[in-house]
């Protein structure tokens, strides 16, 4: 008989993903990567030169689950699998990661106005040293965005901490036309990708 994980850490501080896990039931506790006392787990989340989108996030998603499992053991915490995920925007091969500010954030709303982007969501879990990942890609159209909506757009910094400046389950939800894929993956965690990884480590599941 096989002995099931009754939990699992989440190595992220996204409260989008922690909505995602609670919505289909996960049973996980936070594990913040800053309170590590070796304070050497920051991921640098800078794409490795001509790395192609989908191996970029697949790669910074391993390394942040495999961050996580480090942390866990160094603080002799309880070993339950570690899941992690990354999403980044892809518009023509360019990664859009997260504005640094709100010049930054309309340049990359300007960009994506009237076009279709790609949206790559990555998830990983660690154990044991061990760490498999799966991958989402969703499709999305903008409609065309006037210099004063996106301006109007920014005032509520919805942008802060997004890869390409939005968030589809906010405001910036009414500037798209179209969405093939996953919504959830969009969201930040995509959750058909993520519940197939936990079987795999034996964690119970919807």
């Amino acid at each position: 008989m096989r002995i099931l994980h009754p939990r699992i850490y989440l190595a992220s501080q996204s409260p989008r993903r922690r909505e995602l896990l609670k919505q289909v039931g996960i049973n996980f506790e936070m594990l913040l990567l800053r309170q590590d006392p070796r304070r050497i787990v920051d991921i640098d989340e800078t794409p490795l030169p001509d790395e192609h989108p989908e191996d970029y996030v697949l790669r910074i998603c391993k390394a942040k689950a495999l961050a996580g499992w480090g942390s866990l053991r160094f603080r002799g915490l309880p070993p339950f699998p570690v899941l992690a995920a990354d999403t980044t925007v892809v518009l023509g091969g360019v990664i859009f990661g997260k504005p640094v500010d709100a010049e930054q954030a309309a340049s990359m709303l300007r960009q994506l106005s009237g076009r279709e982007h790609q949206v790559l969501s990555a998830v990983a879990i660690a154990m044991n040293e061990h760490v498999e990942a799966a991958l989402s890609i969703s499709t999305v159209r903008f409609t065309e965005l006037s210099d004063d909506r996106i301006h109007r757009y920014l005032l509520n910094r919805e942008y802060l901490d997004k890869a390409g400046g939005y968030a589809i389950q906010g405001v910036a939800g009414a500037f798209i036309e179209h969405i093939s894929g996953s919504y959830s993956g969009v969201m930040g965690l995509p959750l058909f990708e993520t519940v197939q990884l936990l079987h795999r480590f034996d964690c119970p599941t919807p």
